[in-house]
């Protein structure tokens, strides 16, 4: 079967959806509407253009509607940290509003153009910071698992292996990779667009073809991603808190 990976269009009304076709070891179809609008669906492998098509369209008003709360959301970022409902935090290139209510089940879930954290004592800042901590460090590892998806399809042909992910808090590094195939990603990262997201894991994956800064690396990273350099300049100027 011919899979037709990467750029696909849908045309809902007068809106065009652009999404992004990932081929991969699941049983059902998944869309997924990010903070930066981009629209993913992944498909598992043997699905037909067909069906994935028509899975969209049957969805296309639910894409419509999360792509216009995401473009209506505000942008601040008051500061200190005070661990408390008004507070705004990053997550894949938005910023969504902190809410903290009182239940007896802790759980974190996003809501819309908000973050709310459940717990049964919301005056505990330590307790609300932790548990934003430990939900953020799930949902880097589920973001950074699907965008390998996508990322490693595109440089598979180098006879690469397939690296394991290990999530890494990181003072100064996005990403960093060994010879061994192991591939640390700074948390952090999740805080950004999808876009600068597959930078990163793109550059570490070359790494494992050219292990140094080489000429050889940089033209090989060119091959693979020709506006690297502008993703990179956009990294270097990304806010993440």
């Amino acid at each position: 079967m011919n899979r037709l990976g990467g750029t696909h269009h849908y045309q809902y009304g007068t809106t065009d959806i652009e999404y992004e076709l990932v081929y991969t070891n699941r049983t059902t179809l998944k869309l997924e509407v990010y903070p930066d609008l981009s629209v993913v669906v992944y498909a598992p492998l043997d699905t037909p253009l067909e069906a994935i098509e028509g899975g969209v369209a049957k969805r296309a008003p639910w894409i419509a509607k999360q792509q216009r709360k995401f473009r209506e959301a505000p942008i601040e970022s008051p500061l200190p940290r005070r661990y408390v409902s008004g507070e705004a935090y990053r997550f894949l290139g938005h910023q969504y509003r902190l809410k903290v209510l009182e239940d007896r089940v802790e759980r974190v879930l996003l809501d819309g153009s908000y973050i709310a954290v459940y717990t049964p004592k919301t005056g505990d800042k330590r307790r609300v910071a932790a548990l934003l901590d430990s939900w953020y460090r799930r949902q880097a590892e589920r973001v950074f698992s699907e965008r390998l998806d996508a990322c490693f399809a595109r440089v598979e042909s180098l006879g690469i292996p397939r690296p394991e992910i290990v999530v890494k808090d990181m003072k100064t590094r996005w990403g960093s990779c060994t010879p061994a195939g192991r591939l640390s990603l700074n948390p952090k990262l999740v805080n950004l667009p999808l876009e600068l997201i597959d930078y990163v894991l793109l550059h570490e994956l070359c790494h494992l073809k050219e292990m140094n800064h080489s000429p050889a690396f940089f033209k090989l990273l060119e091959r693979i991603l020709p506006d690297w350099q502008q993703r990179r300049n956009r990294l270097n100027r990304a806010e993440t808190s």
